[in-house]
C-alpha cells in the first residue's frame, strides 16, 4: 500500500449471505465498499487505500494467507471489521477463527484505529465450527470498539461502514496532534511546569488530575480525590503527583507508598469504596517502578498507553502511574485513556469489585487502631 494514502482494511467473512436469505455475500459488500471509498475524494484529492482478503493472493486455509491477513492488520490506520460472529475458518479444531484473529490482532496492535459494525448474528453451528463461533462472540461481547448499532441492508451496511471511517479519521488525526505536541517539553506549558519547584508541580498535577476526574458524569470531589462511579458502585480516587523521574528519591519520597495510609481516610469509606490511587508522574512509568512501589513482584501489572496499572489480590490494593503528565493537557489526556481502558478491557467491574473488598480490609485495620 502507498504510504501517501490512508490503508484501510475491510475484515469480514467471504461468503456469509448478505443480508440474510440473499443472492449477494459479503465479499460482494466489501468489494463495493473498496470501489467506493477508494474512490471518494477530499479537496480534489483521494485520500484512501482499501486491503481486502480478496486482494491476498495465496489461498484461503493455508498458513501464508493467515499470516497476510494479520499482516495487513498490522500495516493498515483503519481496520473496520463488519462481524456477523462467525469467527471464520482455522487450521486446527481448536484454534480461533482469522476473523477472531484479525480483530484481536487489531486491538494488540492499535486499538485506536479499530472499528466494528455489527451485522445479524450468524445461526447456531455445530461442532468445533460452532465452539469457534462462541468463542469469537463471547469475545466481541467484552469489547467496546465503536459500532453504531446493528445493520441489516446493504444500504445500512455503507453508511456504517462510512460513519466509522469519517470517525476514525477524525480522531485519529486529533490524536496524532496531540502526540506531535507531546514530544516538545522544553516550551510552553510544559515548560511552565518544568520551571516550578517540586511542591509547585505536585500540586499542580493533582490539581488538574482531580479536576478531569471531576468532569467524569456522576464524579463527586471530596478531600484528597474524587469519587466516581466505576461499573455502578461509588469508588474513591485519591490523586498523587510524582513531580519528576521516578528515580529521583526526593521526588519519589513526595508520594510514599499511599496505599500504607488507607486506615487515615477512614472518613472517605464511608457511602464508598477502595480506594483506588492515581499517581501522575512527570516523566515516564515502567511495570519495575509499579512493583517497586508496591513491595513486591507477584501482582497483576498492566503497561497501557496512559502508563501502568497494578492490582493486588490479596490486599485488593490498586494504583496506577499516569506517564508523562508534563502539563494541563497531558495530565488530562493520561486521565483519559486510563478511564477509556478500564471501559473498553471490562477492568472497571474488576476494579469495583477489589474497590469493596479493599474498603473491608480498611475499616477493619481502622478499627483495629481505634481510628
Amino acid at each position: 500500500m502507498a504510504k501517501s494514502l490512508i490503508r484501510v482494511m475491510l475484515s469480514s467473512r467471504c461468503v456469509d449471505a448478505f443480508p440474510a436469505g440473499s443472492k449477494t455475500n459479503l465479499t460482494d459488500l466489501r468489494k463495493e465498499l473498496k470501489r467506493e471509498i477508494e474512490s471518494a475524494e477530499v479537496l480534489g484529492r483521494k485520500l484512501f487505500e482499501v486491503w481486502i482478503n480478496e486482494d491476498a493472493p495465496p489461498a484461503e486455509g493455508t498458513q501464508d494467507s493467515w499470516d497476510a491477513c494479520l499482516q495487513a492488520v498490522r500495516d493498515c490506520d483503519v481496520l473496520i471489521v463488519l462481524s456477523n460472529g462467525n469467527a471464520g475458518w482455522a487450521a486446527g479444531e481448536q484454534d480461533i477463527g482469522i476473523c477472531h484473529a484479525e480483530y484481536m490482532e487489531g486491538l494488540r496492535s492499535a486499538q485506536a484505529k479499530v472499528r466494528m459494525v455489527a451485522l445479524p448474528t450468524v445461526a447456531d453451528a455445530q461442532g468445533s465450527a460452532g465452539e469457534r463461533n462462541r468463542r469469537f462472540q463471547d469475545y466481541l461481547s467484552r469489547q467496546t470498539a465503536f459500532r453504531g448499532g446493528e445493520v441489516k441492508t446493504v444500504a445500512d451496511a455503507k453508511k456504517r461502514v462510512f460513519e466509522a471511517l469519517s470517525d476514525a479519521v477524525i480522531s485519529l488525526t486529533q490524536r496524532g496532534v496531540q502526540a506531535s505536541a507531546s514530544t516538545r517539553f522544553d516550551v510552553g506549558a510544559a515548560l511552565d511546569w518544568t520551571r516550578l519547584d517540586f511542591r509547585q508541580r505536585k500540586t499542580a498535577m493533582e490539581m488538574t488530575l482531580k479536576t478531569a476526574l471531576g468532569g467524569l458524569k456522576g464524579a463527586k470531589a471530596v478531600d484528597g480525590g474524587v469519587v466516581v462511579n466505576l461499573d455502578g458502585k461509588e469508588v474513591v480516587v485519591v490523586v498523587h503527583a510524582i513531580p519528576a523521574s521516578f528515580s529521583v528519591a526526593a521526588a519519589r519520597e513526595l508520594v510514599g507508598r499511599p496505599f500504607l495510609e488507607d486506615h487515615q481516610r477512614i472518613k472517605l469509606l464511608a457511602s464508598a469504596h477502595g480506594p483506588l490511587h492515581l499517581i501522575a508522574c512527570h516523566r515516564g512509568a515502567t511495570e519495575t517502578q509499579a512493583t517497586s512501589l508496591l513491595g513486591f513482584p507477584d501482582a497483576t501489572v498492566v503497561s497501557g498507553p496512559f502508563g501502568v496499572f497494578v492490582a493486588d489480590d490479596v490486599q485488593k490494593v490498586q494504583f496506577a502511574f499516569l506517564a508523562n503528565c508534563r502539563d494541563d493537557s497531558q495530565t488530562r489526556h493520561a486521565s483519559q485513556r486510563f478511564i477509556e481502558w478500564l471501559q473498553q478491557t471490562g477492568e472497571a467491574a474488576l476494579v469495583a469489585r477489589r474497590a469493596v473488598s479493599r474498603a473491608r480490609i480498611v475499616k477493619v485495620v481502622a478499627k483495629e487502631m481505634n481510628i
